[in-house]
């Protein structure tokens, strides 16, 4: 079998989660579209392994490698994506491109009263855990 059969092959799927990745909005859409890509670098690796006829087989073992990283890369990206889901209620990257929170109001802010002014003691007493004075 001639190498270029594969290769043709694995840049197609390679081209495909390219454009995938570039062009989808939906998290889950971007991790199925890397999972293409590595399942062409994957082709690669065999093809040219059965190619250069190495005794060894060091593109097979390599190949398992990238299976396994690929397992915990879509295991964590999916955990990831469904946290986000449920915080955030949307999968779409454009709308996740601040990853910090929201800044706080200034009802939120502990420590402050209503004339600006701190007051001595931490607002924590009402969480269950006793107030503590700053000492200079």
């Amino acid at each position: 079998m001639h190498l270029a059969y594969p290769a043709v092959l694995a840049v197609l799927l390679f081209c495909t989660g390219l454009y995938g990745v570039l062009a989808r909005r939906n998290a889950i859409l971007v991790l199925m579209s890397v999972e293409l890509m590595l399942g062409a670098v994957n082709l690669n690796l065999v093809a040219f392994d059965v190619w250069l006829r190495d005794t060894l087989h060091a593109g097979q073992a390599l190949t398992l490698f990238v299976i396994a990283i690929a397992a915990a890369e879509i295991g964590i990206g999916l955990a990831i994506v469904l946290l986000v889901h449920r915080d955030r209620g949307t999968a779409d990257i454009d709308k996740l491109r601040g990853l910090a929170e929201p800044p706080p109001t200034d009802d939120s802010v502990p420590g402050t009263t209503d004339n600006g002014a701190d007051s001595d003691a931490d607002t924590s007493a009402d969480q269950g855990t006793p107030a503590r004075r700053q000492t200079a």
